[in-house]
């Protein structure tokens, strides 16, 4: 699938510059938990293409066969999207409680709110 020379690359560009201005650039918590997952999923994105060889094939040995992908990336980002889904999980069950406590999910508002709170 990636054997496309340096589309994947220009991709993974992309979405990591993407994923980073909407964590930088919205107040809303909700759409920078979503951020952080884009900028997650081009980070994969960038291992897995890099794990790709043009011509290999699974590390199993057979006849005919002498290039060889490396698994180790791939493996690597299975472990990664697990640990990603829990923190998704953890990060929007945050938002809730916070919801829950200031009855809004807006930074800008949140932080109007504590600044109330200490005066």
């Amino acid at each position: 699938m990636f054997e496309g020379g340096l589309y994947p690359y220009w991709i993974v560009i992309f979405l990591m510059m993407t994923g980073l201005y909407v964590v930088i650039s919205r107040d809303n918590l909700v759409k920078k938990v979503i951020g952080l997952n884009i900028f997650q999923v081009s980070v994969i994105m960038f291992y897995v293409a890099m794990g790709k060889v043009r011509g290999g094939t699974a590390p199993i040995e057979a006849e005919g066969f002498t290039i060889y992908s490396n698994p180790l990336p791939h493996v690597l980002m299975l472990t990664a999207i697990v640990v990603g889904v829990a923190t998704t999980a953890l990060a929007l069950s945050l938002v809730v409680r916070i919801n829950e406590a200031y009855a809004t999910i807006e930074e800008d508002e949140i932080r109007e709110l504590e600044r109330e709170e200490e005066a």
